[in-house]
Parts: C-alpha cells; sequence; structure tokens
C-alpha cells in the first residue's frame, strides 16, 4: 500500500513540474505606433524557480516624461491554466521594483496537443485581472 501511494505522489508531482516546465520562460509585447512615434513594451520572464521579473517600458511622443520605465517581481504559481502572480511588500518592493502583481492572474494559452490541425495557435499569457490597470486584459506572447 505504501508503495502505491509513494508512487501516486511521484506521478502527481512530475505532471506538476511538466507543467510548470512548459509555462516557464519569456514573454514580450511590443504595441507600436510608427506614426505618431509611440512604443510600449512589455517583457515578463517566468523562472522555473517559481519567481518572475516585468519590465515595462512607453515611450510617448510628447508625454510628460516622454520615457518610463516600470518595473515588477515577486512569485507565480500555476493550477491548471491559470497563473497566478503574488509579490511580498518586504522582499519584492524597493525603490526599483514598484509594481504590485498581487491580484493578478493570467491563463496560458497554446495549442491543443491534440488539434492535428495547421491552425497557428500562438503560445501566450492572456492577463484576466490585475491591479495593474494596463495589465488588465493583455496578452503577452511567449519569445
Amino acid at each position: 500500500m505504501k508503495l502505491i501511494t509513494t508512487i501516486l505522489f511521484l506521478i502527481f508531482n512530475l505532471t506538476l513540474f511538466a507543467q510548470s516546465n512548459q509555462v516557464a520562460g519569456e514573454y514580450q509585447r511590443r504595441l507600436e505606433d510608427t506614426q505618431n512615434k509611440h512604443l510600449i513594451e512589455y517583457k515578463l520572464t517566468l523562472n522555473q524557480d517559481g519567481t518572475f521579473l516585468f519590465h515595462s517600458y512607453s515611450k510617448i511622443n510628447g508625454g510628460v516624461p516622454p520615457e518610463v520605465n516600470k518595473y515588477g517581481k515577486g512569485k507565480w504559481t500555476a493550477k491548471d491554466n491559470l497563473i497566478t502572480f503574488s509579490s511580498n511588500k518586504q522582499e519584492d518592493f524597493d525603490a526599483k521594483y514598484t509594481l504590485d502583481f498581487n491580484k493578478s492572474t493570467a491563463r496560458f494559452v497554446t495549442k491543443n496537443p491534440r488539434d492535428k490541425s495547421d491552425k497557428i495557435v500562438k503560445t501566450k499569457l492572456a492577463f484576466l485581472e490585475s491591479g495593474i490597470p494596463s495589465m488588465e486584459r493583455i496578452d503577452i506572447f511567449k519569445i
């Protein structure tokens, strides 16, 4: 009985590890208006150890200030296809890292392995909700 329980426990943990391997990586989104020379760029790195780093860069022609860099960091967890982000006030915030990712969730979207069609589905994180207004309802694609 102990052997069966141990084997089931190991299989369960391996499936969780395999899913986080698939989700971990670098994501990026670039929004550019070449006519007005506006640029907004998001970069998100999900590390294997469950931590993340985020960088937002915006260059708005005529903006005050014209260029803005914002950073965030913290921890992420995956359950099914939902990624939950959290930031600890004592560890993850300082003069550079000011974005609060608490209350942020994203859906991991990829092509279903059973789908044998030629349809191309880019792997992405689709943010469902966030305490950061600019992150709500935005997709960030895996690079």
